[in-house]
């Protein structure tokens, strides 16, 4: 993981949660700690990793995460034992 992977993990887990976190940079926090990429169908995509699965919809047509969705992604790492 690089620093700007490591400035994403602190975001994610920043509280109150930024709206202005975008989609691309957890995506890629994710597969930068192992997760594999599952596409599905139109923006739906999920992460796996251990067998712990997470599902998400890619946001459009902005690029910037919506908050349930940085809440969301903040659960799935911390599920499997990630944390800043």
């Amino acid at each position: 993981m690089n620093s700007r992977h490591a400035k994403t993990l602190r975001a994610v887990f920043a509280d109150p949660v930024s709206p202005q976190l975008e989609w691309q940079a957890i995506e890629a926090l994710f597969i930068a700690v192992g997760c594999r990429v599952i596409e599905g169908s139109g923006s739906r995509v999920r992460f796996e990793r251990d067998g712990v699965v997470a599902s998400f919809h890619r946001p459009h047509p902005t690029k910037e995460a919506k908050r349930y969705q940085v809440r969301d992604a903040r659960d799935f790492l911390s599920k499997i034992g990630v944390a800043p």
